[in-house]
């Protein structure tokens, strides 16, 4: 019998592949759904992963026993004390001065990441210019200076070659604004000349005249590390005022994805064309909004800067002021727009089957309600594998000790750069070799075993970040999985079905299949740790020059990208199979594999059809929530414009929104999107098992059955009427 569905494709369940697509699966009348009589499988990954969680926490309790957070939050002076912390000396003097920020122009700042020139902490930043010559003259002036000077230095008589020896003072003071609580000169520009006050020179105090640029110079040395912590803090402080706006924006998209997942239970095919209405209309707003932009902008002074001449600016803002930016945003949209239109121009009917296959997973769903709940436990584990990623690497990160170093500013030194001990360094012979040699705090390292596999510390994290969070998914998959193949097989539905399926599914997947989980995760952890490792590489190649190294290193990428791809459908797919048999992971695999490749036209034509549309519905979710959020953060809405925050960079809270949207609404669609999987790869076994006779009947709901045979039956009818 020619079986053909919808849209002129094969639907014989037996596509020929030869022997490599697998032997079809033989009628089995024992055969009911999930099977219940299984056994432990994969045990020795089971064993692996218990021992690499035990050596995970050992990893993050000796990480948190030499870990200090302040240094990431706080600057620290010379001796490696922090500027601005509580309980310390420093408590009132939040910032770090720079005794001479012309060093900061140094290489050794690229170097060692520290200016070698003296550091202090103070109270304030200085907010004229001074030098110490002049203000010893006068004792209000040298009232002021001495703040500036080392504690307790109180001797203006002492001269200034002896100052500068000792490291008591500065031998000037420029008008400073703290940045990132670095105390760095005012620069600023009068009619493109760079000024510091009203000066555009100043006197080093040593007798010479020096121009501001090189204070730049200085400055942008010293600022480099700074700039993104400058950014990050900002981002933090924009976070702190609307963190309660951006949950409110997160329930609505929730709220938003459950009536929509609700609906889909009663009006699938009416809210699937909806949303792709929608869909198209939201890009079709976008197209024309981004229009008004660009047309709004023609003319204006400075608008007609191309992106490559600006760079990159901390300030999202900025690049909203550029035509070229709205004309990026016009033809991306409108490319997307396109895309979406001519795919749904030529999967018109297959969408029809597609929308099948949604109502029957609708039906699924509405008699295992909880299974939309379940997703919420997934992401809080997930949630918890995160935080303790990003703690475990805070605190590794930070758990160097203070290094001291000997800086020599003035002569050569055989012993600079070499390691010091600030507390005997002036007893040492490297003072009286190097005369002008100081002991200063450098960085933060280590010379102890620990340190120095601080690295292979910060990997294992990484690595078990990604085993424990692919391993929490892969939990929920199979969960799911063996609660719709539950619903499935059940011949009378839903009277057969099992009193709890999800609960029953997840038991079972943790008792005898957390080896078997643990394997898959295993194996895609694997692929995505050496893909962090070669986007480090790529990080580090950016300056060479070998060609053929970063096409080497580019080709990997992206063979490493794909494979991380066909991993987790393999995965996917596998876990639908372990939920059903209770098989192991490879076995799973495999059959998983051969069903697939036996009905590899099904997988093209449907599955990925129907995923195409589960996406729209993110995308439509995502898209309202993000352009809600984003009159509302730009005050653009009049009701609520006095209610909005006021903000660094609006562009943080709306990211936030909208990845927190997807995230929620891909939550709830990837039920759906599981219960597809699922009721899809049952339906081919269905097929192989089956051939819908009284005898052999098919488990598919006649509602499925309606249109997915359709095609076989009116095939029959013409072949007997010809016969």
């Amino acid at each position: 019998m020619e079986r053909r569905a919808l849209g002129e494709f094969s639907w014989e369940p037996g596509l020929d592949f030869g022997e490599a697509a697998g032997t079809p699966q033989k009628y089995d009348p024992s055969f009911k759904g999930p099977i219940h009589d299984r056994s432990c499988t994969d045990i020795i990954c089971c064993i692996l992963l218990v021992i690499a969680i035990v050596g995970y926490v050992v990893v993050g309790i000796v990480a948190w026993t030499h870990g200090d957070p302040r240094k990431v939050i706080y600057p620290t002076d010379s001796r490696g004390q922090f500027c601005g912390q509580l309980g310390t000396s420093n408590k009132d003097k939040p910032f770090l001065f720079y005794f001479n920020i012309l060093k900061c122009a140094s290489p050794l700042v690229l170097l060692e990441f520290q200016c070698p020139t003296k550091q202090i902490c103070v109270n304030k930043c200085p907010d004229r210019y001074l030098t110490y010559l002049n203000a010893r003259k006068e004792s209000e002036d040298f009232n002021y200076y001495k703040q500036f000077c080392v504690p307790g230095f109180n001797n203006p008589q002492k001269s200034l070659p002896q100052v500068l020896t000792d490291g008591d003072c500065p031998s000037m003071i420029t008008p400073s604004k703290p940045l990132a609580g670095r105390c760095l000169p005012a620069i600023n520009i009068k009619n493109g000349v760079v000024m510091v006050g009203d000066n555009t020179t100043f006197e080093d105090g040593l007798g010479k005249r020096r121009n501001v640029t090189e204070l730049v110079e200085g400055a942008k040395k010293a600022n480099m590390v700074l700039e993104a912590r400058q950014l990050a803090m900002k981002i933090f402080e924009d976070y702190t005022v609307s963190w309660h706006w951006i949950i409110i924006g997160l329930m609505i998209a929730m709220v938003f994805s459950f009536i929509f997942v609700v609906l889909l239970r009663f009006l699938a095919a009416i809210m699937i064309w909806v949303m792709i209405v929608l869909v198209i209309l939201v890009l079709g707003y976008g197209i024309v909004h981004c229009s008004l932009e660009y047309v709004h902008l023609k003319g204006e002074a400075g608008s007609d800067v191309s992106l490559k001449d600006l760079g990159f600016q901390t300030d999202l803002r900025v690049y909203l002021h550029l035509k070229q930016t709205w004309l990026a945003f016009i033809i991306i949209l409108c490319i997307m727009e396109v895309i979406i239109i001519l795919l749904l121009i030529f999967l018109r009917k297959r969408i029809l089957i597609a929308i099948a296959l949604i109502k029957e997973a609708s039906r699924a769903v509405g008699h295992i309600m909880t299974s939309l709940v379940f997703p919420l436990c997934t992401f809080f584990l997930v949630c918890l594998c995160i935080a303790y990623w990003a703690s475990t690497a805070v605190f590794l990160s930070t758990s160097n000790e203070a290094v001291y170093k000997v800086f020599n500013e003035r002569s050569e030194c055989d012993y600079a750069g070499q390691t010091c001990i600030p507390e005997t360094f002036n007893m040492t012979n490297i003072t009286k070799q190097c005369s002008d040699a100081r002991c200063l705090f450098a960085f933060y390292g280590g010379e102890t075993a620990y340190h120095k596999y601080l690295i292979i510390f910060q990997i294992y994290n990484a690595f078990m970040f990604f085993w424990l969070a692919n391993f929490v998914i892969a939990l929920g998959q199979v969960t799911l999985a063996g609660a719709f193949a539950s619903y499935y097989w059940a011949f009378k539905k839903p009277d057969d079905m099992p009193a709890f399926p999800l609960f029953s599914s997840f038991g079972r997947a943790l008792r005898y299949h957390t080896g078997s989980l643990a394997f898959g995760s295993l194996i895609l952890a694997i692929v995505q740790i050496i893909r962090v490792l070669l986007e480090y590489l790529d990080h580090r190649l950016k300056a060479a020059e070998n060609k053929f190294a970063k096409f080497l290193l580019t080709c990997l990428k992206c063979c490493f990208w794909c494979l991380e791809k066909f991993i987790k459908f393999l995965n996917r797919n596998a876990y639908i199979m372990i939920a059903i048999y209770g098989t192991n992971f490879c076995t799973s695999a495999k059959n998983a594999f051969f069903l697939l490749m036996r009905n590899i036209i099904r997988v093209a034509v449907l599955d990925k059809v129907t995923d195409f549309l589960l996406f729209l519905g993110k995308l439509l979710v995502v898209g309202s929530v993000g352009i809600l959020s984003f009159y509302f953060f730009t005050q653009r809405i009049d009701v609520v414009q006095d209610t909005a925050p006021t903000l660094n960079y609006y562009w943080v809270p709306i990211l936030t929104v909208i990845v927190g949207s997807y995230l929620i609404a891909h939550g709830f669609f990837s039920v759906y999107a599981m219960c597809v999987d699922t009721l899809f790869l049952c339906f081919c076994e269905d097929l192989e098992r089956n051939d819908g006779s009284p005898e052999r009947p098919y488990y598919m709901s006649p509602e499925l059955s309606e249109i997915l045979l359709k095609g076989s039956l009116e095939s029959s009818k013409s072949a007997d009427s010809q016969g």
